[in-house]
């Protein structure tokens, strides 16, 4: 990965560049103190990664990181901070920043972040890509793959804490069906389409197809959302749990995690979160499809 860093204190920005080299992290292919400047270098030098600290003397971080999107970049932000400004971390989050490095700077905590960052850089990638991959499996696998692929499917969202909940065999379902599409487009299939599909194949039709294209999607919902109380509640025990650090940040947003986590902690009523029902079912493909084929680039922790 590129990373370039943007901090007005030069210590730090020398910290943060020894703990990329020193771990193997990645190489930095440029470092500033912030300014209007630094935008115009971020726009040519285009880095995987920035490195931007929250309040920096010329312009604050979450103004810079705005501009930047505005002019079209669309690499990842990691946020440094040593403020606990509960609005300015929510207009980060608003931002699309999800990870965040605390001053003082610890060396553990830098590498931790900046490895999930990059997977997650790589599963964006993956998810534009999906298309592509699914158009170049043959007619010949696609007819041997669905009992090896179902088993695949269900043993993931058993690390999930789901294979049990109603809306498992529907993803399952649809699973199969995403893979076994033969689409020109570089899209994925519309939710829409493939709940009616997998209606469709249980032999619904009419107004019955409707009603139960309606049920999957709310029974998916469910199942999507008992998942994210799951990795949350793995969270709350223990933030280094393989299965948190593997599922987290590849089939959720980890505000979200964060929200559900601070909730159980506090022994709150768990909040409302939108679940995203596409990004789960996107990256449940892209995992079994790859370990179908025997050569996951997602290995486990």
């Amino acid at each position: 990965m590129r990373y370039f860093i943007i901090d007005d204190d030069r210590a730090s920005r020398a910290m943060l560049k020894q703990i990329i080299i020193e771990g193997g992290l990645g190489m930095v292919i440029g470092e500033e103190g912030g300014g209007s400047s630094t935008i115009q270098t971020v726009m040519t030098l285009q880095p995987d990664i920035v490195l931007i600290d929250l309040l920096m003397p010329d312009m604050d971080g979450l103004e810079m990181i705005e501009r930047l999107q505005e002019l079209g970049y669309r690499g990842q932000f990691i946020m440094i901070s040593q403020v606990d400004n509960k609005e300015m971390v929510g207009q980060a989050y608003q931002l699309g920043i999800e990870f965040f490095i605390h001053k003082p700077i610890n060396r553990v905590e830098v590498q931790s972040v900046l490895n999930r960052t990059a997977e997650q850089a790589r599963l964006k990638q993956s998810l534009l890509t999906i298309q592509q991959s699914l158009s170049h499996l043959g007619t010949n696998q696609n007819a041997r793959q669905p009992v090896q692929l179902r088993g695949t499917v269900l043993s993931i969202l058993k690390d999930m804490g789901i294979a049990g909940e109603a809306g498992s065999d529907d993803l399952i379902s649809l699973v199969e069906l995403a893979v076994s599409r033969d689409e020109s487009t570089v899209s994925f299939p519309p939710l829409k389409e493939l709940y009616e599909q997998s209606a469709r194949q249980k032999g619904y039709e009419g107004e019955a197809l409707h009603k139960e294209s309606k049920a999957i999607e709310q029974r998916i919902r469910r199942a999507v959302h008992a998942a994210m109380e799951h990795i949350a509640s793995l969270a709350v025990l223990d933030y280094t749990l393989p299965e948190f650090e593997y599922y987290g940040p590849r089939y959720f947003d980890l505000q979200d995690i964060r929200l559900l986590v601070n909730a159980m902690e506090e022994n709150d009523p768990l909040p409302k979160i939108k679940v995203n029902s596409k990004k789960f079912i996107q990256v449940l493909s892209i995992e079994a499809m790859e370990k179908q084929s025997g050569a996951s680039r997602f290995e486990k922790i």
